[in-house]
């Protein structure tokens, strides 16, 4: 399967030179792991221009695949499909009374290929713990008004993260993750600021300091305060291998991501939206075992990883491409392998991002390899 080169549409990567301050500037925003062992991860020396139209069709794309994967999450649960897409039994009935509940979502990313010429495709959902957020929200935007200012970007990220809070209906949240990554507690950080903005209360606890209050069932944190909402960088499948998965059966306070997002976040859906929506033209051809119809073309994907870990690139039969790592206990799905569009060596991710259910912002990830993973640079857009 060749890929295409992109060159003929309006939709275009544009060579620029950075800033000479731009790491300092980017440090001042909160933003400090922006150069990784192969260089800068944040990288202006291009940028992206899109037309309207074609934000205009990332937006309604986003937009369609939140409502299909929605629907396709309500099937799983009808029919009872639960080791179809990776989740543990003890998990089901918290998953099944969050999803009755309906409790509120705050945010997620669509990972899509698009070249400005063919419909989008869903590549993933990164529904429960997405990153790459204060890139997109804060530091590319705020590049825009510096070398652009009389330019426009798909981007009210910032803005509708504020609204969303509105919704949890907590005084005071939580918020919780991994206490040495530096992506994910700057990631935390910038949310904190988003729900201080809403009018809320915010308090911070390491993952590892969470206690368990047992007379109130609910999690308290290093200080023996009430968790009543918290928000939990941390993925659910991790969750539920941690010695206090016991109590999050019980556990009364409210969790954001819900647990009901687990449903969306692995790749064990996507077979079940082809199932349902076939030949749709936002989706590639998936399945859970390897078919025929794939034509020897295709990219095996972990049911639960992170970051293209274990993923596998085929060509013809032939491995093109894979990556090692320690997921796949749970199985994996085959994907129709997606024309990713390539800009002279430079292959784009378009990452939609879902606030609240509704598209709001674009962040666009680009690396040398077929595989996007944790070493890939992000670049900013503007429309023209």
């Amino acid at each position: 399967m060749r890929e295409p080169i992109v060159s003929s549409y309006l939709m275009q990567r544009i060579p620029l030179t950075p800033r000479p301050d731009w790491r300092a500037k980017a440090e001042a925003l909160g933003f400090t792991y922006h150069t990784h062992e192969r260089g800068p991860y944040w990288d202006e020396s291009a940028c992206y221009e899109f037309s309207s139209r074609e934000i205009d069709e990332l937006e309604t794309a986003a937009n369609t695949l939140h409502a299909l994967c929605i629907a396709a999450a309500q099937v799983v649960i009808d029919r009872g499909e639960w080791s179809r897409v990776g989740i543990p039994e003890k998990a089901v009935p918290t998953i099944l009374a969050s999803w009755n509940r309906d409790d509120p979502s705050l945010y997620g990313r669509f990972d899509l290929a698009y070249d400005g010429a063919s419909p989008p495709k869903l590549l993933e959902y990164n529904a429960d713990t997405p990153t790459a957020l204060i890139e997109a929200a804060v530091v590319q935007w705020a590049w825009l008004q510096e070398c652009f200012p009389d330019a426009d970007q798909f981007n009210s990220i910032h803005e509708k993260l504020i609204e969303a809070w509105r919704n949890v209906g907590a005084e005071r949240v939580h918020f919780t993750a991994v206490n040495d990554l530096p992506e994910d507690t700057q990631t935390i950080t910038y949310l904190m600021d988003t729900c201080l903005q809403a009018g809320f209360q915010t308090r911070w606890t390491a993952i590892d300091q969470l206690g368990w209050d047992h007379a109130n069932a609910r999690f308290v944190d290093a200080e023996d305060a009430e968790v009543n909402a918290l928000f939990k960088l941390y993925p659910w499948e991790w969750l539920w291998r941690e010695p206090f998965a016991e109590c999050l059966p019980t556990a009364k306070n409210l969790f954001i991501e819900p647990p009901w997002k687990l449903l969306l976040s692995n790749k064990g859906l996507l077979p079940m939206l082809w199932e349902l929506n076939p030949g749709h033209p936002n989706l590639l051809p998936a399945f859970t075992s390897l078919e025929a119809s794939l034509g020897g073309n295709y990219v095996r994907k972990p049911v639960l990883s992170r970051e293209g870990a274990n993923v596998t690139v085929v060509e013809g039969g032939v491995t093109l491409e894979e990556n090692g790592g320690d997921y796949g206990a749970e199985g994996f799905v085959y994907q129709a392998r997606a024309a990713i569009p390539n800009f002279s060596g430079h292959r784009l991710v378009c990452g939609v991002w879902m606030v609240n259910h509704e598209a709001c912002g674009l962040g666009l990830r680009e690396d040398t390899r077929r595989i996007t993973g944790n070493l890939s640079r992000f670049v900013p857009h503007r429309m023209g």
